[in-house]
């Protein structure tokens, strides 16, 4: 017998058991961003691997260690998408959306990278993105931060704590990386194998290094908020006054810098303590510098992303996850109930939008097309046999409830499936 072929390590199936926590989510996701105004973009799987070096950063380890590309067959190196900014400011540039207007899009779809598997963390992964386009006022970057906020409500998660910080311009953010460098150079032999990759290329990684051994000398660190221009000060000032404003809680973090080059002033992270290690949930910024450094020209944006595996891993852990409700099973016994269960079926799926009804198919006894209904978890069994077809009623059976089974009439059945367990 021929060896079985598995998924590839660290890219899942999401079972049937699992989608309607998927859609669910989804559905949540499309009313949100339609309340604020953001319209869909889709982009596709592959880029030009050029787009996330000059926009990620060749010296960061999404572009040197977990990024998928190969050569195709025309020679051009292509990536599969490892994240969605760099892909979205691509396709506003392309097709006109940026220069000049004001865009506010939302994506979702599989990123891939190529990292050790663990829980929270996967190569092919979920993203959800907010991008907005050619607003420069912090209003904007509070804006995104609120829908993070109405998402959790919306989703009742709890337990998550927003954490803020401002990068400054990028000429007050060169100034300070060249104090830091200094500074670290005088701690070199503290500096484990990839700070010291960083210390040439992006310093400002090391601040946000989990490493215990240097957590004490990077506590004394020259802070960033010491070296800030008055306007990205000014600007972190009126977010902060925004947010006060709606009751959003935060707290600000100086070592928070984003993994990604392109960011600059505002940078947030929405955290958990409920996930281990993979604790970011929700993370973003602004990114003002970005679409002029892919060809465009020189446009303010902002936006976030999260991670629908690890949202989702959230809800697990804080709520009761209940299967997808299956409204009813339909058991029937001989051919001529065959044809006249299919044709009331589907007269009451017309009636019901809303019904989640199952229609045995394959034959069989009352006995195993009972155990089928039972493993559906169907509420209810409508049994079509013989004595049911003369008589033009259903015979329907609880399998949720101890009632005793009732008898119902052909015309009344949709009436009756409508007020069944709150059945639309």
């Amino acid at each position: 017998m021929a060896k079985h072929i598995k998924s590839i390590r660290g890219m899942h199936d999401v079972l049937p058991d699992e989608t309607h926590r998927w859609q669910a989510f989804e559905a949540i996701i499309r009313q949100l961003m339609a309340a604020y105004g953001y319209r869909e973009i889709r982009m596709p799987l592959v880029e030009s691997t050029d787009l996330f070096c000059r926009s990620i950063g060749e010296v960061t380890d999404i572009v040197e260690k977990e990024m998928y590309t190969f050569e195709d067959r025309n020679g051009d190196m292509l990536t599969l998408r490892p994240e969605g900014t760099a892909s979205c400011v691509r396709a506003g540039i392309q097709h006109g959306l940026l220069h000049n207007q004001v865009q506010r899009l939302w994506y979702s779809g599989p990123m891939f990278r190529h990292e050790r598997p663990q829980k929270g963390r996967y190569r092919q992964f979920h993203q959800f993105g907010v991008e907005a386009f050619g607003i420069a006022t912090p209003d904007i970057d509070a804006e995104l931060i609120i829908i993070g906020a109405r998402l959790w409500k919306e989703l009742d998660l709890k337990n998550i704590r927003l954490e803020l910080n401002t990068l400054g311009s990028s000429e007050a953010r060169a100034r300070y990386k060249q104090i830091l460098v200094e500074y670290l150079r005088q701690h070199y032999e503290l500096l484990d194998e990839d700070s010291r990759r960083r210390l040439e290329s992006n310093p400002l990684r090391i601040l946000d290094s989990k490493n215990p051994a240097m957590q004490e000398m990077l506590g004394q660190a020259p802070d960033l908020f010491d070296h800030l221009d008055e306007e990205s000060l000014a600007q972190f000032d009126k977010l902060r006054s925004l947010l006060d404003a709606v009751g959003i809680d935060y707290r600000i973090n100086p070592r928070l810098v984003r993994g990604l080059d392109y960011y600059c002033k505002t940078v947030f992270e929405w955290v958990t303590d409920e996930l281990g290690a993979q604790g970011t949930i929700c993370a973003g910024g602004r990114y003002d510098g970005l679409v002029e450094q892919l060809g465009g020209k020189a446009t303010p944006a902002a936006g976030f992303a999260l991670g629908m595996e690890r949202i989702l891993a959230l809800l697990e852990a804080q709520q009761e996850q209940s299967s997808e409700t299956i409204d009813a099973y339909m058991v029937i016994l001989g051919e001529r109930c065959e044809l006249k269960g299919l044709q009331l079926a589907e007269q009451m799926r017309e009636q019901l939008p809303q019904l989640k009804m199952i229609c045995h198919c394959g034959g069989g006894s009352m006995k195993s097309q009972m155990k089928k209904a039972d493993k559906s978890g169907a509420q209810v069994a409508l049994i079509l046999a013989e004595d049911e077809l003369n008589a033009e009623r259903f015979t329907v059976k609880y399998l949720r409830q101890k009632k005793e089974q009732v008898s119902v009439s052909f015309v009344e059945i949709s009436d009756f499936l409508e007020n069944l367990n709150g059945s639309q």
